[in-house]
């Protein structure tokens, strides 16, 4: 529990680190937050977890495959920002956009011969 907890904590202090950077340079939080920080520390604790060579080589190919569906939301969102869209429905298509490509990708992927 304790671990889960500091496992918690450290994700948290990351997203308010991010929002607090973002206040003063927008570009700069935009770098951090595109860094893989969160797979990298979900692969550390995966592999404390479970130290398993191909376990850990499927999770990585994976998650590679499962970061292109959100990809466009990066797009959609800025331009319906300019276009003169309020921000809560421009997020909300964003992100649906990507649960709609998630989908696509979980229904479509496999059939591609991709391991998810």
């Amino acid at each position: 529990m304790i671990a889960f907890a500091a496992k918690a904590l450290l994700a948290g202090v990351m997203i308010a680190a991010i929002a607090e950077v973002g206040r003063r340079l927008p570009a700069a939080a935009a770098l951090i937050a595109s860094l893989p920080l969160v797979s990298i520390l979900g692969m550390i604790f995966l592999w404390q977890a479970r130290p398993d060579a191909e376990n850990m080589a499927a999770h990585s190919q994976a998650t590679f495959w499962y970061v292109l569906p959100s990809l466009p939301m990066f797009l959609v969102i800025p331009v319906m920002l300019r276009a003169g869209w309020p921000f809560w429905p421009s997020l909300a298509i964003g992100c649906a956009l990507t649960v709609a490509l998630y989908l696509a990708m979980v229904q479509f992927g496999p059939r591609l011969g991709l391991r998810l």
